[in-house]
């Protein structure tokens, strides 16, 4: 079978991740119950910042925020390492930005994830996800992100939502925890 997986907030907890750094970067103690009711993919209303504050902050904190010490989900890792020895191919269909994509994917190898060069897609924007997943034609697409999410709707791929406080909205198989992942798939 065909996998295909978004990263982040998907495979590993960036969300939560740039939450905990803004608080030391912004010396603020805003507590974690506050990050697990925030209803937008962005973190930064939670600081008190504006949007333009928070898309600058999101910039000027992207390398510590994409290549530091950013946890995988538990069991993602085991996962995914487990479909790929069972012989099913792993592609990954990420949007960060063009010029980390080397770093991205050099990263994602140097935290456990089986990659094959080939079957990695960085670059695009979001809607422009959706034409690389339906030419994979993937058997199963993972992502948090209810615009994606949504487009694949009328497709033949299983899609599956990695559960977050900003897609409660959308109905598709959601995935908690990635120890459920395999019990999913029936």
């Amino acid at each position: 079978m065909k996998f295909g997986f978004d990263i982040d907030d998907t495979l590993i907890d960036l969300r939560r991740y740039a939450f905990h750094l803004y608080n030391k970067k912004l010396k603020m103690a805003v507590d974690e119950d506050v990050f697990d009711q925030i209803p937008t993919v962005e973190i930064h209303g939670a600081f008190g910042m504006t949007s333009e504050e928070g898309s600058q902050m999101w910039k000027d904190s992207m390398q510590e925020i994409y290549f530091t010490d950013c946890p995988s989900y538990q069991d993602a890792k085991e996962v995914l390492n487990a479909l790929a020895d069972a012989g099913h191919e792993i592609y990954y269909v990420t949007s960060r930005p063009k010029e980390y994509c080397q770093q991205t994917r050099e990263w994602v190898k140097a935290q456990g994830f089986p990659v094959a060069d080939e079957r990695f897609y960085c670059g695009m924007q979001d809607h422009e996800k959706i034409d690389i997943i339906k030419s994979l034609e993937l058997d199963v697409y993972v992502d948090d992100k209810p615009a994606v999410l949504n487009t694949l709707a009328n497709t033949t791929t299983k899609i599956i939502v990695k559960n977050q406080s900003y897609n409660q909205e959308v109905d598709y198989i959601r995935l908690t925890n990635w120890h459920e992942f395999h019990a999913l798939l029936k």
